[in-house]
């Protein structure tokens, strides 16, 4: 149904109906559609979904929204919330929250529960602990297919997974179980039977995006976290690998255009808060530009002596700037996946010399011919076709080799992108360049 019929509805007072409808919608897009309503009727809505559809959709909506819905409930609906909330998606709104709002969340919960709460908020920040869920099924391995079914019948309702199922004795991880195995297995056959001990897992100080890469690589519906002593403590969903994921390539992705990472959306986030994560940035590569002006200036002679050699830099510049945009991109993506390593370093480089190789030529051979029609200058085509082929290369080895040196360093690789490595490459391009031309020109 539309927004329009919707709000219709709403507006001639028919709620039986809109209730109806909206329990005909996924969760993800009732939080879409509250969040191009007014506050009277994102109220209004909230309050006619169910308990569970209106937790799910609480946590899909934006930190305003929900900060807005947290003051406008009464403390019996916000622990009807809260109770129905998963214990990880719990702790991502909390940590969204001002202190107020924290402070009311946590009044209306549980001691248990608040309990739970401030144990996950102790994990360091892009931990495996701060993302984990430790709603999970388990199961001791003495235990008949018979007793496992049954006890996931009882609890599995308020879990987030039973499709993996783990085995634990004494809270240490020994084994899981697919539900699959569970339900096609003889009831009088053992748990001990059927798991299977060689089990993926991830420490609750791991990285976030790293235990995501794992999920997503070995197509895992959950992993299970452990501690120091391998006692298991939670398990990270499929769901919340896709989160941290995005969360991580929307990071890169700024950081990649030169923009301070910033967890808002673009229209949630101020005039003056997209500046100040902006400015840093221009700044430091304004600066660092400082550089190529003072090379242009040492130069000067030889371009008085020649004019035309300054028409020719801004090209050189931007093919520089491109070919190590590239390589970069390549890079950093590559490292994201887990394709690339710091280890392959070598083989990096010298596959990007054999490109830059064939990419350089093709390109100083389109210029020496341009530069010829327009200047009639051979030497001058033979001397930019020899500073494009060099100033490629360099791009290329610089462009990949800088983002795999910042993983091995512990940076992000997404700062040597395209801003950063474009500055350094406009001053080793100058460098190139009058270095071919003083010994060809001899000036």
């Amino acid at each position: 149904m539309k927004e329009e019929e919707l709000l219709e509805l709403l507006e001639e007072r028919k709620f039986k109906e809109l209730k109806e409808e909206l329990g005909t919608m996924y969760p993800v897009d009732i939080a879409a559609l509250l969040e191009e309503m007014d506050e009277r009727q994102i109220v209004l809505i909230f309050r006619l979904l169910g308990k569970e559809e209106a937790a799910e959709t609480f946590t899909y909506m934006s930190s305003e929204t929900r900060e807005f819905l947290i003051n406008a409930l009464t403390d019996s609906e916000l622990e009807e919330v809260m109770d129905e909330m998963y214990l990880d998606d719990t702790v991502d709104v909390l940590e969204e929250m001002p202190a107020n709002v924290v402070d009311r969340l946590l009044a209306v919960t549980d001691e248990e529960t608040r309990t739970q709460i401030n144990a996950l908020l102790q994990y360091p920040e892009d931990s495996a602990g701060s993302v984990m869920n430790i709603d999970y099924v388990s199961f001791r391995k003495e235990m008949t297919v018979e007793e496992a079914i049954l006890k996931i019948r009882q609890v599995g309702i308020n879990r987030e997974t039973i499709y993996t199922c783990y085995v634990t004795e004494k809270k240490k991880l020994i084994g899981w179980v697919d539900i699959k195995d569970l339900l096609t297995s003889s009831e009088s056959k053992t748990i001990e039977e059927i798991m299977d001990t060689n089990v993926l897992y991830a420490h609750t100080h791991d990285d976030q995006e790293e235990v995501a890469t794992m999920i997503r690589k070995y197509g895992l519906v959950a992993i299970p976290i452990v501690d120091n002593e391998m006692c298991m403590v939670g398990i990270v969903t499929v769901d919340d690998a896709m989160l941290v994921l995005q969360e991580e390539a929307t990071e890169d992705i700024s950081m990649m255009a030169g923009v301070s990472p910033n967890d808002d959306s673009y229209f949630g986030t101020s005039v003056w808060k997209h500046a100040i994560s902006r400015i840093p940035w221009l700044l430091f590569l304004m600066l660092s530009a400082t550089a190529s002006g003072l090379l242009l200036a040492y130069y000067e002679n030889a371009m008085s002596a020649m004019p035309i050699l300054i028409t020719l830099i801004p090209m050189l510049m931007g093919t520089g700037g491109n070919c190590g945009s590239q390589s970069s991109t390549l890079m950093i993506r590559g490292l994201a996946v887990g394709e690339i390593r710091f280890k392959d370093i070598f083989r990096v480089i010298f596959k990007e010399i054999r490109i830059a190789l064939i990419v350089g030529a093709v390109l100083s051979v389109a210029n020496g011919i341009r530069i010829y029609l327009m200047y009639h200058d051979i030497k001058l085509g033979i001397v930019i076709g020899v500073t494009i082929i060099a100033v490629v290369c360099m791009a290329k080895v610089v462009g990949c080799t800088l983002p795999l040196i910042a993983k091995r360093i512990g940076l992000d690789p997404a700062l040597m992108a395209t801003p950063l490595i474009s500055t350094l490459l406009d001053t080793g391009t100058i460098l190139v360049y009058f270095a071919i031309v003083t010994v060809m020109f001899d000036l």
